[in-house]
């Protein structure tokens, strides 16, 4: 199971413009593209709340500027988005050699959809599943229980990959294997910091230790 944004996807800019985007609208300053690393992984809205000024954070402000942000993004999301090195080889090595694979990530749903599509289109996931209403966010373990009862896999025979201590603690709430990777938007220490303890380097290294069981 993969998470998308900053393990299998460099979405940042994409991400980044949109909200600056958004925020432009209603005329509240905007940040630099690597404030948003920190900023992404629990979801629209919280994304969206960090960004606006502090006497702004409110769920009605999120509301009305997260509209701005969906159109916006729907429609450059592709623009300058791009695999990270190596991914869309692994990727279609496992998918290959028989392994079930599925995303899981904190995007809204349809637009963890269209990526997928977009830049994998030749992987056969078996589950692809991003933010539904109803569904709580990670790091509750929800997501990843979902593709788990879709697939009908065991426990022990995942392995969740991220790049961010929400991930990690995604993977220690539904108590699976979690590896970490270290490409991506968040530091090592921040993973380390909830238990993570496999990372990776490079995509090789995921496959290599997938195949070392």
């Amino acid at each position: 199971i993969f998470d998308l944004d900053g393990t299998l996807l460099d979405t940042l800019e994409d991400l980044a413009g949109s909200v600056n985007y958004a925020l432009q609208q209603y005329n509240f300053p905007v940040h630099p593209i690597e404030a948003y690393r920190f900023m992404v992984g629990n979801g629209v809205n919280k994304l969206l709340e960090r960004a606006l000024p502090d006497e702004h954070k409110n769920p009605d402000m999120v509301s009305i500027i997260k509209q701005d942000f969906i159109q916006h993004y729907f429609a450059h999301a592709e623009e300058l988005t791009k695999p990270y090195q190596g991914i869309s080889e692994l990727v279609e090595k496992l998918d290959n050699e028989g392994y079930q694979l599925a995303i899981a990530s904190n995007k809204i749903h349809a637009a963890t959809e269209a990526l997928a599509k977009r830049f994998f289109p030749e992987i056969s996931f078996s589950v692809v599943l991003g933010q539904r209403e109803g569904v709580p966010v990670k790091p509750n373990p929800a997501i990843v229980e979902g593709i788990i009862e879709i697939t009908g896999i065991q426990k022990d025979e995942v392995l969740y990959v991220g790049d961010s201590g929400i991930d990690a603690a995604t993977a220690l709430n539904a108590k699976v294997d979690f590896a970490g990777v270290l490409w991506g938007f968040r530091p090592r220490n921040e993973l380390e910091a909830v238990g993570a303890r496999v990372f990776v380097a490079t995509a090789e290294e995921i496959y290599q230790l997938i195949k070392a069981g």
